[in-house]
């Protein structure tokens, strides 16, 4: 069965989503991110996956009192994504209940420091970020691409001990047009072993069938979630 993870985006405090990763497209769903994790828990989730837009502009971690909110007053399992660059931002994400970090421009920008905290943690608490745009590693928030492929990029991380990676394709992030099965089919074919988290695109019940389907461990999702293009009593069935 495969893993469902919603997603809430922070900006200010408010959860938000934002368009292929464009500021200036966001929408405000609610002012008080720990209610939209309440309701979530609520049905039946367990895993909650949190972004700190500001700190992915900010190039440091600056929401956590949002996530130390969601962590005190819920069960759920959360990683933690976003700004996160030093050793201190990193403390303070676990300090404040994340129970896992997304590190993705910090593999791109500082691989040996990412690789410290997976030699330090292990990879069940630190997971790869590896987002793309045209098959390019982005970073920065997605404000950033670099000239790293991104299944490369991904497999020789694998080979230094990485099991969990994020990949969002941010062509289809926010757009609810479908995500990218394909990338994700070639990503478990050149990269068996990995433990895949697709992000982006969802836009309906059957999307999250289709990559059940493709063998896909686990997706990310949220604006569908808050457009109610899909409706938590629909996610029953997989949990």
């Amino acid at each position: 069965m495969i893993e469902l993870i919603p997603a809430i985006d922070i900006i200010d405090g408010k959860c938000v989503r934002l368009s292929q990763g464009d500021y200036e497209r966001m929408t405000t769903y609610n002012h008080d991110p720990l209610e939209v994790a309440k309701e979530f828990q609520d049905h039946g989730i367990r895993r909650l996956h949190v972004v700190d837009l500001d700190g992915a502009k900010a190039h440091h971690i600056v929401n956590y009192k949002a996530l130390e909110r969601i962590a005190s007053r819920t069960s759920l399992i959360i990683d933690f994504g976003g700004g996160i660059k030093s050793d201190g931002d990193l403390e303070i994400a676990f300090e404040s209940g994340a129970q896992m970090v997304t590190g993705g421009s910090i593999a791109v920008k500082n691989p040996e420091v990412f690789l410290s905290w997976l030699e330090k943690f292990g990879s069940d608490k630190i997971i790869l970020g590896a987002d793309a745009k045209k098959g390019k590693i982005a970073v920065g928030g997605w404000k950033e691409s670099s000239d790293k492929e991104l299944i490369p990029f991904v497999k020789t991380y694998v080979e230094s001990g990485v099991k969990k990676v994020i990949t969002t394709d941010i062509c289809k992030d926010g757009m609810l047009n479908g995500p990218s099965i394909d990338l994700y089919k070639k990503m478990m074919s050149v990269i068996p072993e990995i433990y895949l988290i697709a992000s982006g695109g969802v836009a309906s019940i059957e999307d999250i069938e289709k990559l059940e389907l493709a063998g896909v461990p686990s997706v990310i999702f949220g604006k569908a979630l808050y457009e109610g293009r899909i409706t938590l009593k629909e996610l029953l069935r997989f949990l």
